[in-house]
């Protein structure tokens, strides 16, 4: 049985839930997508029990924090959201996309040597189940324009201002 603590985070656009197992991160979603979390979890973790647990391992206060300005406050967070061996490269990728700054799918497909990849690196990004903490936020089209999120629009363009990524 794996237990995986719970905690809940309130931030400037919406509660989040956080997952953690072992000191590492293994998802962070907009509470909204509870359905997409559970379908995850059954087909991660053979068996679970969730464990509400207040600021599990430092995690919920490093998210806390990056919210409220201090935007390297994750970047030594661990995280393993599972996936392929294909996923978990492009979100090794996401994770070197430097804070301030977009890339596209086209670029990930290229930084990680398939640069004929890039409706496959959009599947992967979009199956990123640590939001925020792997950037996928910081993906957009080749030609400029935001692209779909998991969160919504309105959060993606919010945290590329919050990351000064989009001018205000």
């Amino acid at each position: 049985m794996n237990i995986l603590k719970i905690d809940r985070v309130e931030t400037p656009i919406g509660e989040m839930v956080l997952l953690a197992q072992d000191g590492v991160l293994v998802l962070l979603e907009f509470q909204e997508a509870n359905d997409r979390v559970e379908r995850a979890l059954r087909k991660r973790f053979e068996s679970y029990e969730l464990e509400p647990t207040p600021d599990p391992f430092g995690l919920s206060v490093k998210v806390r924090e990056y919210f409220a300005g201090n935007l390297h406050a994750i970047d030594d967070i661990n995280t393993d959201g599972g996936g392929t061996l294909f996923e978990r490269s492009v979100w090794q990728e996401l994770r070197r996309v430097p804070l301030g700054q977009t890339t596209s799918y086209g670029e990930l497909a290229r930084r990680i040597g398939n640069p004929n990849a890039m409706r496959a690196v959009g599947l992967a990004n979009g199956k990123n189940p640590i939001a925020v903490v792997i950037p996928c936020h910081r993906v957009i089209g080749a030609n400029g324009t935001l692209t779909g999120y998991g969160g919504g629009l309105r959060r993606k363009e919010w945290l590329l201002k919050h990351e000064g990524a989009l001018l205000v």
